[in-house]
Parts: structure tokens; sequence; C-alpha cells
């Protein structure tokens, strides 16, 4: 099997759908001799921030010696994105060696009779068994949807539960409350466990706090009392913190919009927790290093300033008012030109009402994926701001729409679903 076989092979078992449940994955893991058991996971559960999250404590860990996964999804530009050590993604050539390995094993559970595993599960399963294989330090694993009927919760005994902030997405899966998403979310919790919580609303913490008592686990709630913002722009921020009575001043993040630095107090929160509760060496200089170098692409990354142009994956509420507060603080003197795309299933209105209004002109395109809104009936929802709309189906051509609208002194701004900015980020590099 080559890697290219390897990818066919996974994105065909799309068919089999998205299955919530954890008795596939851990009969196919059993199979492979359960990888996972082998492995210390830093187990990552959220509505918004958990790439981000994932991202800050992945580079801070790396600087401090380790060898270090990092599992996320969905990827913007390649599959391998996904499965990554110490930054650097699966090779192909191992990509093609696992899968074939796992293909395998899900034969063997096929002709038992048993369910196929779906793509979500495949993946996980070839993630966990490359993992267990190079014998990473640790693996920062990121939930796929929710959290207690996730693919990545087969993990039994985490070093630490991260949740980061929850709000209202994936509705038709996990609940029409922040309390029912919360509950979901809060599935990774184990018993005689280590949580951190980003500090939630009322209903959402409430419903972790009684988890935690539950499950007798140690909740420690993320606390942003101590942060003092030296300054934040488009090119960066700075801010002194203090966490679990100790002082950081002066951290130095290249991540864009205050959000981020909220994101940053959480993943540092984390660090103290492992340094504290598990004896985990980590020193201050990796600390700043690691928070220095982190990158994450797709969420507010600048692409370019002739004009300025940002990506971002904002697709819900939270991302939206995450974006919104970016574009009023830091793009107030910018005319923009948004670059949207969107899923059906999302909150189309409440992400358009949060961002349209804050930009001059409107270029409508099509996520690539089955459940994007055609951008004519998007346009349905711009009417009433009365702004000036071009609609280009394909995201390459919107995106070249763009372009020509803008000048060099202004801004385009790329938002809207992360299926669509994966395409449009590959083409501004490549042709801008």
């Amino acid at each position: 099997m080559n890697y290219h076989e390897a990818l066919e092979y996974i994105h065909g078992t799309y068919k089999f759908g998205s299955k919530l449940g954890l008795e596939n994955i851990s009969y196919l893991l059993k199979l492979l001799g359960d990888p996972q058991k082998d492995l210390k996971i830093i187990h990552i559960a959220g509505t918004n921030g958990k790439g981000s999250t994932a991202a800050f404590i992945n580079e801070v860990l790396k600087e401090a010696g380790y060898k270090v996964g990092l599992y996320t999804s969905p990827y913007l530009e390649t599959f391998t994105e996904r499965i990554r050590i110490n930054g650097v993604n699966i090779p192909e050539e191992e990509l093609a060696e696992v899968t074939y390995i796992v293909k395998e094993k899900i034969e063997l559970m096929v002709k038992e009779g048993r369910n196929h595993p779906t793509e979500f599960e495949v993946v996980t399963a070839i993630a966990f068994y490359y993992y267990a294989k190079e014998k990473i330090d640790f693996l920062i694993l990121e939930v796929g949807l929710g959290g207690r009927l996730d693919a990545t919760n087969v993990v039994e005994k985490p070093l630490i539960s991260v949740i980061t902030p929850i709000g209202y997405d994936h509705m038709e899966y996990l609940g029409d409350t922040i309390e029912k998403i919360a509950f979901e979310k809060g599935g990774i919790i184990k018993d005689n466990s280590l949580v951190v919580t980003y500090p939630q609303e009322s209903g959402a913490i409430g419903v972790i706090e009684e988890l935690c008592t539950e499950k007798n686990s140690r909740l420690i709630v993320v606390s942003f009392d101590d942060i003092n913002i030296h300054n934040s722009s488009i090119e960066g921020q700075e801010f002194t913190i203090t966490v679990m009575d100790k002082a950081y001043k002066n951290i130095k993040i290249h991540m864009v919009g205050q959000h981020q630095i909220y994101n940053s107090a959480t993943a540092l929160t984390v660090l103290e927790a492992l340094k504290k509760h598990h004896g985990i060496k980590i020193d201050d200089d990796s600390i700043y290093r690691g928070f220095l170098n982190t990158r994450w692409p797709g969420r507010l990354e600048v692409m370019k300033h002739d004009p300025l142009t940002i990506i971002d994956g904002a697709h819900n509420i939270h991302g939206a008012e995450a974006l919104a507060k970016t574009l009023e603080n830091q793009l107030e003197n910018f005319s923009i030109t948004l670059v949207l795309g969107m899923l059906k299933d999302k909150d189309v209105g409440g992400f358009v009402d949060k961002i349209v209004p804050l930009v001059d002109r409107v270029v409508l395109t099509k996520p690539d994926n089955p459940r994007a809104m055609e951008p004519q009936q998007l346009s349905e929802k711009l009417v009433r701001y009365n702004k000036e709309v071009y609609v280009e189906v394909e995201i390459g051509k919107a995106v070249d729409c763009a372009f020509k609208l803008t000048k060099a002194t202004e801004a385009i701004v790329v938002a809207g679903s992360l299926y669509m900015i994966g395409e449009a980020r590959k083409h501004i590099r490549e042709n801008y």
C-alpha cells in the first residue's frame, strides 16, 4: 500500500458515517495491542480554542526537550498535518505502512460480523499505533466531536483532561443547552484524575464541577484575574500573568487576537499542573520560547501585508465574536473585503450578524464540503446590510476577486469555514 492508496482507503471509510460510541474503536485498538495504553496523554475537549491551546502546550514541551505527538482535526492543506511529532507531519510512507496494518485488523473485525469503523475511528487508530511505535514522551490529543462518545475517549488514564471554552456548536449531536453540551465535553473526565478548565459560563462550569465531584477528580479552573496585557496588535501580543502562584513577566506570543492570550493562559495552567502534580520538568526558558514560537495556521493568521490578508477558521458564534473583536480593535482603520463561505448546519445568521457589519464588501464562496451552503442562499442573509456582494463559487476565484477589489492599503479577511480556508491559504501562498 502506498500513500495515495492509504488516503483512498481512509477517505473511503467516510461512507460508514459518524457513529458516536467507543465499542468499535475499543475493539480495533485491542486487535492492535492497545497502543494507547503506552502513551502519556493530555486530552483536550471544548468548542473553541482546542487547537491553539494544544499548539501552545506542544511547543513548550518540545522546547523542554521532549518528543511530543500532536493529534488534531481537521487538516487545512494536507492530511498528514493531523498526526505530528515535534512539529513534523507523519511521513507519507509511514502513514501507508500503518494504514495497511490497521486495514488488516478492520477486515478481521468485519469478518467477525462487527461494524466497520468510521473514518475518524480509523484515523485515531492509525495515530495511536504510530505514536506508540515512535515511543513519544507525551501525546496531546484533541477530541474530534464532543468528548464522552468521541473515539479519542478510549483513553483510560490521561495525565490531565483539559476543557477549553464551551459554546453552541454541533447541537444535533451534543444537545441544545449549554449544560447538555458541557456534559458531553466533560465526558473526558476520568476517575481520580486531574482536570483543567477554562472559566466557563455558569451552566457549563456547574456541570464540570459536578462531574469532577462524582469522579473524585481534582479541578483547576483557569484564572484571568492576574493577566496584565502590555500590547496587542496584528503583529503579536505581550502580557504578564500569574498562574498557580507562579509569575511570568512579559510573555510574548505571535498569535493574534486577545482570545489567544486566554488560550495561552489555559495552556500555561496545564503546564504548571503537569509540573506540580506529575513532576514533569519544564524550565521557564522553554515556556517563553515555546509561547513565542507557537503558530497555529488558519487562526487569525496574517498571510500578507499589502494588502493586509488574514485567514481565520472562525465558523461558530464564539469564533465570530473573537474575530469581530480583532476587526474592531486591530483593523478599525482598514477598509475590509470579507471572503465568506459557510456550512448550512452552522449558525449562519448569528455569524453574519457579528461579522458583516464590520466589513465593507463581501465575496461569497462555497466550502469544499457536502454540508456547504450555496453562495446564493448565503447572499439572502446579507441583503439587510446593504454591502457590496460578489459571488465566486470556486474558492481560488473568490480569493482572486478579493485581491482585485482591495487596495494595498486595505485588508482582506477570509473566514466562515475550516473547510474553505485551507484551500484559500494555499492559493494565497502560491499566487500572491
